[in-house]
């Protein structure tokens, strides 16, 4: 069973590792402006220049989960602390009733909330290690 789940883990890890990066390289390249819609208003800079920041901290997380795994622990958390920074981000887009990314009612973007936690959690469950079972 620890086999397993060390894997199941792994798997995880690499797979949000690999989200993040091409979410990342989606800011800074094609889906740049698409982006601005999560940027709040309230937001004392530009919103390209958020776009740009963020999508450089994804690409540094997202390869840091692919590439280090040495210290997934401390990845893991400063991965869960992005997608708990940026969730008032998700809370503006249905605020503002802002379309992006196929986000155009606000049930759809109510529903896409639910999901960020659960981002938080699978950055935390995959980046710690398996306890080991008492025999």
């Amino acid at each position: 069973m620890h086999d397993l789940t060390t894997t199941t883990r792994t798997l995880g890890r690499l797979s949000l590792g690999g989200i993040l990066l091409s979410a990342g390289i989606g800011h800074l390249t094609t889906k740049r402006q698409e982006f601005h819609a999560q940027v709040p208003d309230w937001v004392p800079l530009s919103k390209d220049t958020v776009v740009l920041a963020s999508g450089a901290v994804e690409v540094a997380l997202g390869g840091a989960l692919l590439a280090l795994p040495r210290h997934k622990k401390r990845v893991g958390q400063l991965t869960a602390l992005f997608f708990t920074a940026v969730f008032p981000g998700n809370i503006s887009q249905l605020a503002t009733k802002t379309p992006a990314f196929g986000l155009d009612t606000d049930s759809k973007r109510a529903a896409r909330l639910v999901f960020q936690p659960l981002l938080v959690a699978w950055a935390l469950w995959s980046t710690r290690t398996a306890k080991k079972a008492l025999t």
